[in-house]
This record gives structure tokens, C-alpha cells and sequence, in this order.
């Protein structure tokens, strides 16, 4: 079934692809790339894709309904996966990232976290399965295939790794058009060295030549299909901004591959002199998703033209403009006619529960006319999330771990936050990371750690878990009771239990501060605790305890 949607979608208008690539590309959008080669060209298109509007986490599965459904159906169009799964049900899916977000450290607060040009919706197994493996030609699939994703050893070239991820055929070219976007809009980042397989820390060429070669052959064997024109449009639509290789696709040529050093040029601009503004355009949503009675979303739109004159006019009008807000009524177009342009920013504060609706409206500025762009938001009540339980670790080996925690069945969450507190480098850490379903693989445990674990819906958090403290397998001598000294649970402490006095016993929190030191200590002794996760060392003793303070 779902090959045969594919197909019927790939002959929907075949003989207009050439026109529709092209279709909705505002007017001047991609000027700055005219005459320009190598470096300056890839810097020059980032310079055009970086400034667009931030989604929200949360909110995605709402987006994904936009940019990734079998056109006339309201199947999932998931790349991963020949799964049959439904809209608006979100059930069975994960935000993937195509481009790992641990290649840049993971970190939230960065615009490629949110960047739907990279994330797509993914069934669950096939997102573990793909991990955060670099894409390459897999000779044996040995950790997964299931027909459409494969999984294991490489053949051929993949920067070191010895797993590598394959995506189906018809997909190639859509994966290496995204990573193509993905280390020019982003190639300011600083990757994380473990993971440079397919990467160089520069901002060109940024791929490495094997990785270059891969994704460049990819692009050529699967040129630009349907669904990418239409993901593309329907993508600018919600973040005001494209991506080049899709519109373009003889851009990564220039750049990398067989037209490097040559000059590129788009074959359409404003007349010269002519008033145009390029960012945003007539038809764009603003769509600030689910937002909690009481809470306030915001959203930054971002103008950018060429040859405007005096000011932009900012107008709301019809429907809700009550519970909507803009912190610019006018814009000085000075600031407009820059290569970065102007943000401006929007504010959903909803007094009622429901659905709510207003246009923008934006004129003068010496264009003709006026654009409209449509702003939404949904209002709910505040969220009850309960204190979730988490459990022990899986799969625990000397480097890596399954974090697990149970989740009510009855309450909707937007996804889960586990806080790991470890060691990294001889220094304490304490770090938040996302997880879609109730598990975290983590594959970089060095020593004993802890983690907690909060559900967290419509920006709200549940109380932090209970915490589970890990031991790497193959560690001896951990919470062993030596004599003449031991250490048994209470609730509320700790009592202990020794032959003779004991003196100069430490207790340390689990990020390696001392939290006391006991001068003596005697046989029945009681320590009253906060609850927590503890190492207790003694002298003589040859492994110091850990031990969990529970209420």
C-alpha cells in the first residue's frame, strides 16, 4: 500500500515538476547567490536560509500534518518506515532528526533542533534502530532492515564508522538534499568530534570528500520528486524560509561536486530598482500550536526585501486580533533592505479556551497591494502530569545504557526530559536530553551516574522521578559490605554497620561535592539524609558505597 501511494504521487503532475520547483521562490529570494562560486556561494545561500521562524518542540506533530501526509489521505508519509500510521494520531512516531542532533552536542537552544527542514516523522523502531549513524551503503544489514530503513556494516567509505545507515532508493536524493541544506545553513556550528564522520570542522566544504562523493551521487541517481516541491513550499509556509537544493539542485554541483568554481546564477529577479519584499509572502501561517491558559506564545517573523521605501505597515485584523499582539506596528524599511533583514515579534496571549484566528496585514514600504499572513493558536487548560517512576536500567554494559521509566496511560505528553547527572572528562555534568517514547538509550556512560526523569507537556514539567543510579557492568567491588564496615538503607538515612569505630567516613553527592564528613562512626549509627543519590567512602574500605535515599 504504501509503495503504491508513493508511486501514485511521484506521477501527479510529472510534466509540471520543472515549473513547480520553481513556482512559489518569492521574487528575489535567492538574488545574493547570483555570480558567486564556492565558499562564497555556500556562505551566501546559509547567509539566505539561516534567519527563519522557530517552531516549537511540541508543536511538530501539528506541523508534520502540513509537510508530511500522502497527498488526498491522511497517512503518515514516514521515509523510515512502510508502517501504515494516521493523522492526527501521532502514536507510534518520533520527531526524527535526520541530521543527529548529537553531531552538534544535542543542545535545544539551538534554531537546528526545530528545523523542519531536517526533521521528519519517524516510527519509533526505525528512529532507535537509525541511532545517530552516518548515512552510507550498508553490506549487511545485521542490526536492522525492514524493507525500507537498513542498518549495519558499511561497504565502501564511511569516515570510520563501523555502522552506517541506508535509506531506501527513492529516498537518496531527499536525505542528501537534506543534509546538503543541513551543513550549509548550520555550518557555523561546532560538531562534536566523536561523531566527524561525514563531517570537517569548517565552513567549507564542511562534508568530508568521502561524505561529498556519497550524497552528491545520492542526489544524481534520485533527482528532486514531488514531495520535495511540495514539502518545500509547505515548509516555507510554516518557517519562512527554503531549501536551496530542492529549488535549486544543480546548487550542490556548484559547490561541491561537477561545476565547482564556476560561477552560479538563478534564472529569475526583480527588475532592477523594483520594490520587492522577498520574506514574508502572501498565503504564510503563522501557527503557534497548543498554548496553556495563562501562557503567553511567541513567534518571530523575520522581513527581508530589496528597494523598499519609507515603512512597512503591520496591521491585525478580523477574528481574534485581541489575542494576538505585535511589538512593531511600523518597520523602518532601512533595516528591511539588509541581507539579514528585520525580526519582528508576534504574541499569542489567549483568555479563552479554543481555537483563535487573525490575519496580518502588511502594506506600503512602495510595494502594491498588500500580503496577508494567516496567524492561529489553540488554547487549552493547564496541564495535570503526574510524578512518573522510573526504572532501573537495561542493557547496561562498561559504556552504555537503556534509561526506562513507566508512563500513566491516560495523560497526553509532548515528550520526556531526562536529567542524567555523570562525569565528562574528570568533571561533573549535569544534562537535560529529549526522549519520544518511555526509554533513552545513552551510549556514553564512563563511570557510575544517576537520572531522573519529567514528562512535560504545553511547556509545563511533572515533579522529577525518583532517581535511578547506574553502575557500569563489569565494575566490581560497588556497594560491597567489607567488614568491619557496612551501610544499610532506612527510609529518610542510612545506617551503619561496623566491628569497631570508624573514623574519617566522606559522603559525597553523586556530582562529586562533599556533603560531610563524619569524624566518627560507631556500630548502629543512624544518618538522617534528604532524599538522593549518595557515594559514602571509608578508610581502608577498597570501593566507596552508593546508596539511594529514598522518602
Amino acid at each position: 500500500m504504501n509503495r503504491l501511494l508513493r508511486l501514485i504521487s511521484l506521477a501527479i503532475s510529472l510534466t509540471a515538476i520543472s515549473l513547480a520547483s520553481n513556482a512559489q521562490i518569492p521574487v528575489g529570494y535567492y538574488n545574493a547567490l547570483n555570480g558567486k562560486t564556492g565558499a562564497e556561494l555556500k556562505t551566501a545561500a546559509k547567509n539566505i536560509v539561516y534567519n527563519h521562524t522557530q517552531l516549537s518542540y511540541g508543536g511538530l506533530p501539528s506541523s508534520f500534518q502540513k509537510t508530511d501526509i500522502y497527498p488526498g489521505t491522511n497517512r503518515w508519509w514516514d521515509m523510515y518506515s512502510d508502517i501504515p500510521l494516521y493523522a492526527p494520531s501521532f502514536s507510534g512516531l518520533n520527531r526524527e532528526h535526520s541530521f543527529p542532533k548529537s553531531w552538534w552536542g544535542g543542545g535545544t537552544n539551538v534554531p537546528a533542533y526545530v528545523d523542519i527542514n531536517h526533521l521528519y516523522p519517524s516510527e519509533a523502531a526505525a528512529n532507535q534502530a537509525k541511532s545517530n549513524y552516518p548515512l552510507g551503503k550498508v553490506a549487511n544489514a545485521n542490526k536492522f532492515n525492514n524493507g525500507i530503513s537498513k542498518v549495519g556494516t558499511p561497504s565502501g567509505a564511511s569516515g570510520g564508522a563501523s555502522i552506517v545507515f541506508e535509506p531506501a532508493d527513492e529516498y537518496k536524493g531527499d536525505f542528501a538534499r537534506t543534509y546538503f541544506y543541513m551543513v550549509t545553513c548550520y555550518q557555523d556550528l561546532t560538531w562534536a568530534s566523536k561523531y566527524m564522520w561525514m563531517l570537517q570542522q569548517n565552513t567549507y566544504p564542511t562534508l568530508a570528500p568521502w561524505a561529498q562523493e556519497l550524497l552528491l551521487d545520492w542526489a544524481r541517481r534520485d533527482p528532486v520528486s514531488q514531495k520535495e516541491l511540495d514539502r518545500n513550499n509547505a515548509v516555507y509556509k510554516l518557517q519562512n524560509n527554503r531549501n536551496p537544493f530542492i529549488d535549486f539542485p544543480q546548487l550542490a554541483e556548484y559547490i561541491w561536486g561537477n561545476k565547482k568554481g564556476e560561477k552560479f546564477y538563478t534564472s529569475s529577479g526583480p527588475a532592477p530598482g523594483e520594490p520587492v519584499l522577498i520574506t514574508p509572502t502572501q498565503g504564510m501561517a503563522l501557527d503557534f500550536g497548543e498554548v496553556a491558559l495563562g501562557k503567553d506564545g511567541t513567534a518571530q517573523l523575520n522581513f527581508r526585501g530589496e528597494n523598499l521605501t519609507g515603512s512597512l505597515e503591520l496591521t491585525l485584523s478580523r477574528g481574534d486580533k485581541a489575542m494576538f499582539s505585535l511589538s512593531d506596528a511600523t518597520i523602518n524599511t532601512t533595516y528591511v533592505n539588509t541581507p539579514d533583514g528585520y525580526w519582528t515579534t508576534i504574541t499569542y496571549r489567549p483568555t479563552a479556551i479554543g481555537e483563535h484566528t487573525t490575519k496580518l496585514f502588511i502594506s506600503d514600504g512602495g510595494i502594491s497591494g498588500s500580503r496577508g499572513i494567516d496567524l492561529k493558536g489553540t488554547c487549552l487548560p493547564v496541564p495535570t502530569l503526574s510524578r512518573l517512576t522510573a526504572l532501573p536500567a537495561t542493557e547496561v554494559t562498561s559504556t552504555s545504557y537503556v534509561a526506562n521509566w513507566e508512563v500513566p496511560s491516560d495523560e497526553v505528553v509532548d515528550y520526556y526530559v531526562v536529567t542524567r547527572n555523570h562525569y565528562e572528562n574528570g568533571s561533573s555534568m549535569t544534562e537535560e536530553l529529549v526522549a519520544e517514547e518511555n526509554y533513552l538509550a545513552i551510549e556514553d556512560m564512563s563511570s557510575s551516574e544517576s537520572y531522573t526523569v519529567q514528562s512535560v507537556r504545553l511547556g509545563y514539567r511533572s515533579e522529577p522521578s525518583n532517581l535511578i543510579m547506574v553502575e557500569p557492568s563489569g565494575v566490581e567491588g560497588i556497594n560491597c559490605d567489607l567488614p568491619p564496615f557496612g551501610i544499610v538503607n532506612c527510609p529518610g538515612g542510612v545506617m551503619f554497620t561496623c566491628g569497631a569505630t570508624i573514623c574519617g567516613v566522606v559522603v559525597y553527592d553523586l556530582a562529586g561535592r562533599k556533603v560531610m564528613e563524619l569524624p566518627m562512626v560507631n556500630d548502629g549509627d543512624y544518618l538522617p539524609l534528604p532524599y538522593g543519590g549518595y557515594i559514602i567512602a571509608a578508610p581502608g574500605q577498597r570501593a566507596p558505597f552508593r546508596i539511594l535515599v529514598t522518602d
